[in-house]
């Protein structure tokens, strides 16, 4: 008989290099159905240096990156055991972690989180379920997104969820299968741009508001090739290094007209995937959701109606989906579906160290 009820935390890391987002949640299956409860969500913000060395990771050697991995790792560690120390967590089932992508080219059946090595678990003191997308990548699947999995499972009430964070991916429910992929890259692009006028990020859009958009330069991002092939697909920072960056990097463009140009592309990106319904309802979550000029811009494009829900969703959706991944791990439960990331079959994915 399997258990019910499960206390666990996720942990997720994203591009968009905000910080570590942790989230002790209580999942109770009901009748068949997930019910979750938040008890305590935090995100534990990266420092200058760290930042600095994740945003280098991707162009590390091999041997490079496992070093990077260890200090990670120990990182990571301290990490979770300050927020378990904080509110006096006991007794998990299990630590959820996604750890931090440092590469990823499926392509090449190549991916690689850091922080998900099995000295995890002693260091924290926990059951530690982590590595999900390795054994994606290696059944010939993208090896993203694997959020789908808990939209279906806790919010299939709406027609798309749609996360903005360092990149935009999209889930709904086609033919009665979960399709789910990235869209473009958002919060990767435009922090970086706010980071050239000396911040952290563009708060709530208004630097895109008060620019004006080049039309020859957005011309130029809504041709790229990415848009035109059908899913499943997925985005690294790779391709934002490679494709986006350079476009930006030769426009003679003023930085905040770059944003607002950039915001622009994203929006257009963006509702081209959603419905033309005034009844279609999307989920709107991640870091961009705070982004009001963002979201009035996707708004204006779209019949969809989009619903911003309480903020520790908009915040920790990932962190408390990672958590389900680790749930239907140790239950031996499907938690990757091939519809979604192309692989050669559903399956169960994941690692657990004790």
């Amino acid at each position: 008989m399997k258990k019910q009820s499960y206390e666990v935390l996720g942990v997720m890391s994203g591009t968009s290099l905000d910080g570590i987002d942790l989230a002790w949640v209580n999942f109770e299956q009901q009748n068949k159905h997930w019910k979750i409860r938040i008890k305590a969500a935090q995100t534990f913000a990266y420092t200058d240096v760290w930042r600095e060395r994740l945003q280098k990771a991707v162009s590390l050697s091999k041997a490079k990156i496992e070093e990077l991995d260890r200090e990670y790792t120990l990182y990571l560690a301290d990490t979770i055991n300050s927020f378990l120390k904080q509110n006096k967590i006991r007794n998990l089932d299990a630590v959820c972690s996604h750890g931090h992508t440092v590469l990823h080219q499926p392509e090449k059946k190549l991916t690689k989180q850091i922080g998900n090595l099995p000295n995890l678990a002693q260091l924290i003191q926990e059951r530690v379920v982590c590595d999900f997308r390795v054994q994606d990548v290696a059944l010939g699947g993208q090896g993203a997104p694997l959020v789908p999995v808990g939209d279906a499972l806790l919010f299939k009430e709406y027609d798309f969820c749609l996360n903005l964070g360092g990149f935009a991916n999209l889930s709904t429910s086609e033919n009665g299968k979960r399709i789910a992929y990235d869209i473009t890259a958002v919060n990767t692009v435009l922090n970086f741009l706010a980071n050239q006028l000396g911040k952290d990020y563009d708060r709530d859009g208004k630097l895109a508001a008060s620019g004006e958009v080049n039309e020859d330069l957005l011309q130029k991002l809504d041709s790229l090739s990415f848009y035109r092939q059908k899913p499943p697909k997925s985005l690294g920072v790779e391709w934002v290094n490679s494709t986006v960056l350079p476009l930006l990097n030769t426009s003679k463009e003023t930085t905040t007209n770059k944003i607002a140009t950039y915001s622009a592309h994203v929006s257009t990106q963006i509702a081209a995937n959603l419905s033309a319904s005034k009844k279609a309802s999307c989920l709107v979550t991640g870091g961009g959701a705070f982004n009001k000029h963002l979201i009035e811009s996707i708004a204006e494009k779209t019949a969809t109606r989009l619903i911003i829900p309480a903020p520790e969703i908009i915040e920790f959706k990932e962190a408390i989906i990672f958590g389900l991944l680790g749930v239907l791990k140790l239950r031996d439960e499907i938690n990757v579906l091939q519809s979604v990331t192309g692989a050669s079959k559903n399956h169960v994915a994941g690692k657990v160290y004790s």
